[in-house]
């Protein structure tokens, strides 16, 4: 992690940075376990972000004006929230076509976000299968 973004998690007060780290960590995992080597940490709009070559950038983060909560953000032109939603439901809350957030004393669905986070790093190579391939 660098320094940037290190800055910007030391910036969440403790709950929410333990919550948005372990989004972090599950996007790492993810683009390890589907074999992806050239993911760039990097910050985009203050927020930690994620980007690969064959993929759609994935942003996390926690603001101070809704304490309570913290979201991935994907972007907004994309499939991709249109499709977690059909796929799975209410299992998530969404925020239109760009996020799923989630609540500081909730849990996270692991498998199923780790699914959403394959297809956001392989979406160019995922966007004309339905549903992105999901739940394979």
């Amino acid at each position: 992690m660098n320094s940037n973004i290190q800055s910007v998690f030391s910036s969440y007060p403790p709950q929410a940075r333990e919550k948005v780290s372990y989004l972090r960590k599950l996007i790492l995992e993810t683009s390890k376990e589907i074999g992806i080597t050239d993911l760039k940490e990097t910050l985009k709009w203050g927020e930690p972000s994620y980007l690969t070559k064959h993929g759609s950038t994935i942003r996390i983060d926690w603001k101070e004006k809704k304490p309570d909560q913290y979201a991935m953000y994907f972007k907004c032109t994309s499939k991709l929230v249109p499709s977690f939603q059909l796929a799975f439901g209410d299992l998530f809350n969404y925020e239109t076509t760009r996020a799923i957030i989630f609540k500081l004393d909730e849990d996270v669905p692991k498998k199923e976000l780790k699914q959403c986070i394959k297809a956001a790093l392989r979406y160019h190579k995922v966007k004309q299968l339905p549903l992105l391939g999901l739940g394979k």
